[in-house]
C-alpha cells in the first residue's frame, strides 16, 4: 500500500527547471532511497514533500491527504532530519528537545518521556546538560534525529543525514534507521549522495541527475538496467601470460585485467560458465587461491547511466 505519492512535480526557479515531472510511490513500512549527486534537486524535492515549499505542478498525496489543501494533516504525519544542522547552539541539547517537541504539541509528563526516550535511541544521554556548541558535528547529527522523532512520526525523512560526521556516528544513523523500521514500522525516505549507504539500506531507489528521473526500481531492477555483466574476481598464483590470453577469448568474457596477482573478469552472465574457466587455469598450470562473484554496485550503475560520478 502506498503510504507516500508524488505525481508529476515540477518546480522551476526563475528559467531554471530545478525538478522535471518527478512521480513515484513510497509503500509504508519501506526504506526508500533518493539518490543522486550534489545538485540533483533532492532537497528541493524534499521541501516540497514536507510543504515547506510550492510545486509549480503536480501532487503530493501523504496518508491519503493532499499537501496543498490538508498540509497540517500531512505535517503531523512527518518527521524531517533536514540536510543543515536545525539546532540551538547556545542551549543545552535538553532545551533544545524540548523546544522541539514543545513544537509538535508534547507537554508535560509525555514530553518529558519522549526527551528520555529520545536521548536514549541516539546515544547522547550524558551529553543531556551540555551546550550544543560543544558538540561534535556527529553528535549534533544525532541530536538533530532526536529532535525529529519525538512525536513518533509515522514518516521519517533524513536528508543527508550523514555529510561530514565520524565513522561511530555515521554507524550509529544507520542502526538506528534499520531500527526504527523494523520495530517501529517507520516509513523512511533516506536521501543520500553515497550511493552505498542506500545500497546497503534501502529496499526500492528513485536515482535522479538534474531534476530529471534516471531509474527507479528496486535495487535488482536498477542493476538490469545496464545489462547481465558481472564482476569475478580470481586470485592465481603461478599463472602465465598465455592463461590470461586464453580467458580473454573465452565465451562471456567481456573485460579480463590483472593486478598484482589478482586477475579481474566482467562477464556475461547468460552466456559466461565457469568450467571452462578452471579448466584453462588447470592447463596452465595455475594454482586458484580464491574466487568470487560481485554484482555491479550502484555507483556503477549510476556512472554507467550518467557518465558522471555521484559526487560531482
Amino acid at each position: 500500500m502506498s503510504l507516500i505519492e508524488v505525481k508529476n512535480i515540477t518546480k522551476r526557479f526563475d528559467e531554471n527547471i530545478v525538478l522535471d515531472n518527478i512521480s513515484f510511490s513510497v509503500d509504508e513500512g519501506d526504506i526508500f532511497g533518493l539518490i543522486g549527486p550534489n545538485g540533483a534537486g533532492k532537497s528541493t524535492l524534499i521541501n516540497i514533500i514536507t510543504g515547506l515549499w510550492d510545486c509549480d505542478k503536480g501532487d503530493v498525496i501523504i496518508g491519503g491527504y493532499d499537501i496543498k489543501t490538508e498540509p497540517i494533516k500531512v505535517k503531523e504525519q512527518i518527521g524531517l532530519v533536514p540536510q543543515e544542522i536545525a539546532l540551538i547552539d547556545n542551549v543545552s541539547a535538553y532545551d533544545n528537545l524540548e523546544f522541539f517537541g514543545s513544537l509538535y504539541g508534547l507537554k508535560g509528563k509525555l514530553l518529558k518521556e519522549r526527551i528520555d526516550e529520545a536521548f536514549e535511541i541516539i546515544g547522547l544521554q550524558d551529553k543531556r546538560k551540555e551546550k550544543v556548541k560543544k558538540f561534535s558535528g556527529g553528535m549534533k547529527r544525532r541530536l538533530n534525529i532526536a529532535a525529529a522523532i519525538m512525536h513518533h512520526p509515522r514518516i521519517l525523512i533524513m536528508d543527508e543525514p550523514t555529510v561530514g560526521i565520524d565513522p561511530q556516528s555515521r554507524n550509529h544513523i544507520f542502526e538506528f534507521t534499520k531500527k526504527t523500521n523494523r520495530e517501529n514500522k517507520t516509513t523512511i525516505i533516506y536521501t543520500s549522495h553515497y550511493m552505498e549507504e542506500v545500497e546497503m539500506l534501502c529496499n526500492n531507489i528513485f536515482i535522479m541527475d538534474l531534476g530529471q528521473e534516471i531509474a527507479y526500481g528496486n535495487k535488482s531492477q536498477i542493476k538490469s538496467l545496464i545489462g547481465s555483466s558481472n564482476k569475478v574476481n580470481l586470485k592465481v598464483n603461478n599463472y602465465k601470460i598465455e592463461m590470461i590470453l586464453d580467458i580473454k577469448s573465452m565465451s562471456g568474457v567481456l573485460e579480463c585485467t590483472e593486478e598484482q596477482g589478482l586477475i579481474k573478469l566482467i562477464i556475461d552472465e547468460n552466456i559466461f560458465r565457469l568450467e571452462p574457466l578452471l579448466k584453462i587455469i588447470e592447463k596452465n598450470q595455475g594454482e586458484i587461491k580464491g574466487i568470487n562473484f560481485e554484482e555491479p554496485s550502484l555507483e556503477e550503475v549510476f556512472l554507467t547511466l550518467t557518465g558522471k560520478s555521484l559526487r560531482d
